[in-house]
């Protein structure tokens, strides 16, 4: 007979393996260590393609050091500028937190259409191609735990959850223990108020929670990240002279001060240290990198907040001359300025908030050589804004030349609604009206930018008799990151139907152009880029309008503090909104792009006196118009000039 024999489990030893399991900690969460064996650019992604390489990226190293739970910040900010690898960063920390220590990750984008494209162009590509993560989301609709805003681990162990921060539902209701925050300047307070804060609260209750803020910077005062950045560690990167090894920080007005504008190719810094004086080189970037050190000027706040600054300088993705040669062309247009500061320099562009005296600007025009009404020498391309109020409707005509400079002409009001009658006939007037230039020759409008905001529909009536190289429709948008000028594309009308505006309506930013007119405002020297041409003749009234807007800190209805533009009560500021919309149309026109060659061609046609002709004057007066074959004459119409200059662009 065979014995049965029976195994019986220790039960002790059970309890004791339980028991470990349980104490033991969980494995390191090292980011740095998840991107070297996970991470890898292809080249479409990286000028650098195969795996992430720290040597190229080593000022990342503390920063994703700060991300792991072994540190015990619980704010960690970054305030860089724009194509530093900021994107990969937060990937980094998003995928190595689902991998390596999985629960809900909130990423918070602008707006729900900013998270959308993230969400379809970066984050499932990640998954997709990440052997860590493609195991564990399989990317497959199932129950709705694979959307574009929703990824659910397949384990159900962690979720990431995509947001806009104009949307308020999307940020109630969960509790989440790592997220980022991303692009933050751009924020803006939603319908409940400040995004920031309520994002924030949804880690309250997770004592070990991580948040990640990170962006380039927009305008001071009131820029988010930089805001965030002063109120953390304020660490920045430090590397050894090449020649001495002191230790310094590269700033941008040590770069500033050794820009030779002859020769950009040869911008450097020098060494700080008043013994050594050094050249520090870009080709002594990859080198002295690799020992760059943080050194926070706010070390007491390192335990719970810790904030970098990073800008390009330290990148091998943008050289020293790029950097020289794009200041060189953004150089004294506040606009461009803005842009460059932001993404090349990464700092919040300092506004004048407020305009300048409008008794200066009296008093400057009344010296000035031309007269309401005529064109100044040196200024060929004319455009026109229009702004529409209730009873009336008025305008305002600019010229515009190289360098972004510009000279007012005229300003002027019609009576009526913009939907009567004999006020779209006065705008059809003022389309064929010329005006004379310092050669005695008529020149017309190249393009008019008419207000599309209050009364859309009874605008697009009288717009779209024209041609649209005429006319332009435009809304003034007050957020500080938009383009200086976008098309509208489809929008709904009062009855709810869906309306195309056949690529004539457009966003244009209203507080960037404002902050570049107001600066603007300020030049003495006609030579100077962006000066603004005041002429003889016009009222108090239209200078008491140019300037009557400052940009203040407000609190709104729900008690946070926003900086906006506001109007004086007593006011108006239609002289302002109408000199932003003929800028919008020069914008759309292309003054702040076109080449000299094009600039030559207008200045050959329209900077000279008009061809002397013969005969009655009543022959002269009934003699239809007429243009060379070489270009638009003075004398077209202005959608058979408009023609000519396409077809002459696309030689």
């Amino acid at each position: 007979m065979n014995a049965i024999v029976v195994s019986i489990a220790n039960a002790e030893r059970v309890a004791a393996e339980v028991i470990a399991d349980v104490f033991t900690p969980p494995p390191a969460v090292d980011y740095l260590d998840w991107a070297e064996r996970n991470i890898v650019f292809s080249e479409r992604e990286s000028p650098f393609p195969g795996p992430y390489n720290r040597t190229l990226f080593p000022y990342f190293d503390e920063i994703l050091r700060a991300l792991s739970p072994a540190d015990p910040c619980r704010i960690v900010t970054l305030k860089k500028s724009a194509q530093l690898g900021g994107t990969v960063l937060a990937n980094i920390f998003t995928g190595g937190s689902m991998d390596m220590a999985p629960s809900d990750f909130l990423y918070v984008h602008p707006t729900e259409n900013n998270a959308q494209r993230w969400s379809k162009m970066k984050l499932s590509p990640m998954l997709k191609g990440t052997a860590a993560l493609s195991k564990i989301f399989p990317m497959k609709a199932r129950d709705g735990l694979d959307s574009v805003l929703y990824k659910e681990r397949i384990d159900g162990r962690g979720a990431i959850l995509i947001s806009g921060a104009n949307s308020p539902s999307s940020l109630s209701q969960v509790s989440i223990e790592r997220q980022v925050q991303d692009d933050l300047s751009k924020w803006e307070m939603n319908s409940a108020g400040d995004p920031e804060t309520q994002a924030d609260s949804r880690s309250r209750s997770r004592e070990f929670a991580k948040i990640f803020k990170i962006s380039t910077p927009l305008v001071e005062p009131g820029c988010r990240i930089t805001a965030s950045y002063n109120k953390g560690s304020q660490e920045r990167l430090y590397v050894p002279c090449p020649q001495c090894g002191h230790f310094q920080v590269l700033e941008w007005e040590n770069f500033l001060a050794n820009l030779d504008e002859a020769h950009p190719e040869r911008s450097h810094f020098t060494c700080d240290d008043p013994d050594c004086g050094g050249l520090i080189e870009e080709h002594h970037i990859p080198k002295i990198a690799q020992h760059a050190e943080w050194r926070a000027d706010n070390p007491e706040a390192k335990r719970h907040h810790r904030s970098f600054d990073l800008w390009s300088a330290y990148s091998l993705l943008q050289s020293f001359e790029r950097i020289a040669r794009e200041w060189l062309n953004a150089r004294g247009d506040p606009a461009s300025e803005q842009t460059f500061f932001n993404d090349t320099v990464g700092r919040a562009y300092r506004t004048l908030g407020e305009a300048p005296p409008w008794e200066d600007l009296r008093d400057r025009s009344s010296q000035s050589p031309y007269s309401h009404g005529e064109i100044p020498s040196g200024y060929p391309i004319v455009t026109c804004g229009v702004d529409c109020q209730g009873d009336r409707v008025e305008w305002q005509v600019v010229a515009w030349t190289r360098n972004f400079r510009r000279a007012i002409i005229e300003y002027g009001v019609f009576s009526g609604h913009v939907s009567s009658e004999e006020c779209q006939a006065s705008l059809d007037g003022l389309l064929k009206q010329t005006w004379r230039n310092a050669y005695g020759r008529k020149i017309g409008l190249d393009l008019l930018a008419i207000d599309g905001n209050a009364y859309t529909e009874d605008v697009w009536d009288w717009s779209k008799k024209h041609p649209a190289s005429d006319v332009i429709m435009v809304r003034g948008v007050p957020a500080e990151g938009a383009p200086l000028i976008a098309r509208v594309k489809k929008e709904r009308n009062r009855r709810g139907k869906i309306v195309s505006y056949s690529r004539r309506f457009y966003n244009f930013a209203t507080s960037v152009l404002k902050m570049g007119l107001y600066r603007n405002l300020l030049h003495d020297d006609p030579e100077k880029r962006g000066f603004v041409a005041l002429p003889r003749g016009l009222e108090d009234e239209f200078y008491r309008q140019l300037t009557a807007e400052s940009r203040k800190a407000v609190r709104n209805k729900k008690g946070f503090v926003e900086y906006q533009w506001v109007k004086d009560p007593s006011q108006a500021n239609e002289g302002l909104d109408t000199h932003l919309q003929a800028e919008a149309a020069a914008i759309k026109f292309g003054v702040r792009s076109m080449p000299d060659a094009l600039w030559d061609r207008y200045e050959a046609e329209r900077e000279c006196p008009p061809e002397e002709e013969q005969g009655d004057l009543e022959d002269l007066l009934n003699r239809p118009a007429t243009a060379d074959s070489q270009g638009p004459t003075p004398t077209a119409p202005i959608s058979k000039r408009r023609e000519r200059v396409n077809k002459w662009k696309k030689r």
